[in-house]
């Protein structure tokens, strides 16, 4: 089965924007940008189509490229919202860290912060990276048990491996993660009844690598003669039980969680201010 991520992250938007409508006003968020190429000015414009599904009101404020660490610092700490957002990358002479750590943990929708990650890696009933919800989604939609099988994670990066690693270690999954520098990813994948993969490579893995039946998350996306492509070949679908297509596959989900988050975090503030105004 190709999961179409464009109608699982329709549902996920319908009952978040459910959510957000029994709330005293619509859940605002902030979105801070620096660079913007024509990749972040594409994914900005589904961010706000998806804001209005979700039942959000999204802002976004746009800094210029040359802007100082100190200064994005504090646009993020002035951002008046219910969750702020830093679109990444950020420009090289900003410290990414720095300006991340200083989104409150209150707001912290796309869980980048130092303190935001903390709870997560440390509680089980934390808000979830965009990603790992996204990936927790699929394999809900596609029925897969997790507990038991033998799972590889390739790469170990900030926004995909390592958090859909820790968090697949927690549902009972056996885990590799494989990277550039460690492991045979061959002979990890021939063994493997999950894949999830945020390396960022064209087509790195072909069906030859792969076992019959096998559940393929594709969470990498790179540029290929002009097209965005995926960690997989097209092809792979013949071998997997569940393969997810670049692009429609995760990253629509993966949106579709952020603003799942996003209204979480106006929830609680929402009751915040009914305890504080009582």
């Amino acid at each position: 089965m190709i999961l179409d991520g464009r109608a699982l992250a329709k549902d996920i938007l319908a009952q978040t924007k459910a959510r957000a409508a029994a709330l005293a006003r619509a859940p605002r968020i902030v979105a801070i940008v620096t660079s913007e190429t024509p990749a972040t000015k594409s994914y900005l414009s589904i961010k706000e189509k998806r804001a209005e599904d979700a039942g959000c009101v999204l802002e976004v404020v746009r800094l210029r490229e040359d802007v100082s660490t100190a200064a994005l610092r504090d646009a993020v700490l002035a951002a008046h919202a219910d969750a702020v957002i830093v679109q990444l990358p950020l420009p090289e002479n900003v410290a990414a860290a720095e300006v991340c750590d200083a989104i409150p943990l209150s707001k912290d929708a796309d869980v980048l912060s130092a303190a935001a990650r903390a709870v997560f890696e440390n509680s089980e009933q934390a808000l979830l990276p965009p990603v790992v919800g996204a990936v927790g989604k699929i394999l809900e939609f596609g029925s897969v048990k997790v507990a038991g099988k033998r799972s590889v994670v390739i790469g170990e990066g900030f926004l995909v491996g390592a958090p859909v690693a820790l968090w697949l270690k927690r549902q009972g999954a056996t885990v590799e993660v494989v990277t550039k520098e460690s492991g045979d990813l061959s002979a990890a994948l021939a063994a493997a009844d999950i894949v999830v993969s945020g390396a960022g490579t064209p087509h790195l893995i072909t069906p030859a690598m792969l076992k019959d039946g096998v559940v393929l998350i594709d969470a990498g996306t790179s540029e290929s003669g002009g097209a965005i492509v995926g960690d997989a070949d097209p092809a792979c679908a013949a071998q997997c039980s569940l393969l997810t297509p670049v692009p429609g596959g995760v990253g629509p989900v993966a949106v579709a969680c952020l603003f799942e988050n996003a209204v979480a975090l106006a929830s609680l503030g929402t009751e915040a201010e009914k305890t504080t105004n009582v």
